[in-house]
């Protein structure tokens, strides 16, 4: 293993991530909260800190492999949760110790949207917005935008984004060259968070919720700038824009590039897994309604307002909320938090194990069921009418049997810091799925639990950002050898 390879690529990456502390300084300055002087201080710590690490190595100009590739993803991701709680860390208003701040930082980054801080409307409008930012920033990865950069450092990008681009089959490039398929997936995602904060200003938002609100609605992280989330406005207008917005991010983005591209939206309901995706939802959100209704919960369109978008949003992992679906009575709360396990599309800022992956465990067992009934029958498994390859079902199975043993084996690590069963196994799905909400305890906030459960929690959270295999493949004594 090249270590002067991933050190010089992550001191340029770290240089390139201070100046996204401009911004909630200029937030800082505009409305005068007196925060402006950390968000400089971290960008020199930063800047600093990744210019001494690249200045040391900047002379190693070797390419670099897909063993690189690896280590350089998941030391970014760790570095960049460290350096993103150091100005949760010195604003004295929150007080949140280093652990509160790391759980908090590395939740931004990965989307996972759940919180130890509580009275956010007090909050300085900086902090709320450099919230915001940190889950935008990880919604579509920092390595895909650093990929775009990578080569003004000599060094290509192609290593970076398959470790990086979740999804089952990670070969597929939008354009030829990686620079220009980062870039191409950059304009998508600057597009659709500007289209909605558009619509949630139109819809009744102010400016700056408008802004912040779309950040974390097309990174589907689930951050918000009030205690009571989209709930806090009481709109169906801006429920509205929410749940359109939470449904499209959970595509895969290279069907919005293609649809951009030629200018058609055919592309959509002509994909399998699109189409399996907006009918989970559907159902989902049918089944609901008529399980609060039929519970004289709430009216009939009462009911479908709040159970569409809780539906959307917990089985999209964004992780808003208009009422407490944790409260709600019969199978209601574990339905909707089962439906987070299954996730978004593949290639989208979604988390879970993905709806394409549940497509194929799906398929997969129809075959063997069919095959039971006639043994010499050939039943190919296919996705949009192409069959697909037998080591792509391996690795699903083998992501699907992975993720199995590590949600176990954290769910005691949970059960052994004191918290009981509901609360661990939530808190545990929560954070592997990039969802946020918990039931039982961690319903509202992560603020009770232990210092070491947050921490094994930033794991859990990077593990699911990084699809396992990424990170967990560092542990494995082959990745090291020669």
């Amino acid at each position: 293993m090249r270590f002067h390879i991933a050190i010089r690529v992550l001191g340029g990456l770290l240089m390139m991530f201070s100046f996204t502390m401009l911004p909630p300084a200029f937030v800082s300055w505009l409305y005068d909260d007196g925060t402006s002087t950390i968000f400089t201080n971290t960008f020199f710590i930063t800047l600093i800190s990744g210019m001494a690490l690249w200045l040391v190595f900047r002379k190693k100009n070797t390419d670099m492999k897909i063993k690189d590739g690896f280590l350089v993803t998941v030391l970014l991701y760790v570095a960049l949760g460290c350096v993103g709680a150091i100005p949760l860390v010195l604003e004295e208003g929150i007080a949140l110790s280093w652990p509160n701040a790391l759980f908090e930082s590395f939740s931004a980054l990965t989307t996972t949207g759940a919180t130890v801080i509580t009275q956010l409307d007090d909050l300085p409008k900086s902090i709320l917005f450099y919230r915001q930012q940190l889950q935008w920033l990880g919604g579509m990865g920092i390595i895909v935008l650093a990929v775009a950069i990578l080569p003004m450092l000599g060094i290509g990008g192609m290593q970076l984004y398959r470790a990086e681009t979740p999804g089952p089959v990670k070969d597929s490039k939008l354009t030829p060259r990686i620079k220009q398929t980062a870039v191409a997936l950059w304009q998508i995602y600057l597009l659709l968070t500007a289209s909605c904060a558009i619509a949630y200003w139109l819809a009744g938002m102010t400016v700056f919720d408008a802004i912040c609100h779309s950040f974390s609605t097309v990174a589907i992280g689930g951050f918000s700038t009030h205690d009571q989330s989209i709930g806090f406005f009481n709109s169906p207008a801006i429920e509205s824009v929410a749940i359109f917005f939470m449904i499209v991010s959970g595509i895969n983005f290279s069907l919005h590039f293609f649809a951009f591209k030629e200018r058609a939206i055919f592309h959509y309901f002509q994909d399998d897994e699109v189409v399996f995706y907006l009918r989970v939802l559907a159902i989902a959100s049918i089944t609901v309604t008529a399980i609060l209704v039929a519970n004289s919960i709430y009216d009939l369109p009462t009911a479908i307002r709040y159970a569409l978008f809780e539906v959307v949003s917990i089985f999209t992992t964004t992780g808003f909320a208009t009422a407490d679906f944790s409260q709600w009575p019969s199978i209601l709360p574990n339905l909707i938090f089962f439906g987070a396990f299954a996730g978004a599309c593949a290639g989208s800022t979604g988390g879970g194990l993905k709806i394409m992956r549940v497509m194929l465990i799906m398929k997969q067992g129809i075959r063997e069921i069919s095959r039971l009934i006639h043994p010499n029958a050939i039943f190919p498994i296919k996705i949009s009418r192409r069959p697909v390859p037998n080591n792509v079902i391996e690795s699903v199975w083998g992501f699907f049997s992975v993720y199995v043993i590590v949600f176990l084996f954290m769910h005691l690590a949970m059960v052994a810091n004191g918290m009981d069963f509901i609360t661990a196994f939530s808190a545990v799905g929560a954070a592997m799925n990039n969802l946020g909400p918990g039931l039982g305890d961690v319903a509202y906030h992560y603020n009770d639990i232990t210092d070491t459960a947050k921490l094994l929690l930033c794991f859990a959270m990077l593990l699911g950002r990084l699809e396992i295999f990424t990170l967990l493949v560092l542990f494995s004594p082959l990745f090291w050898r020669k």
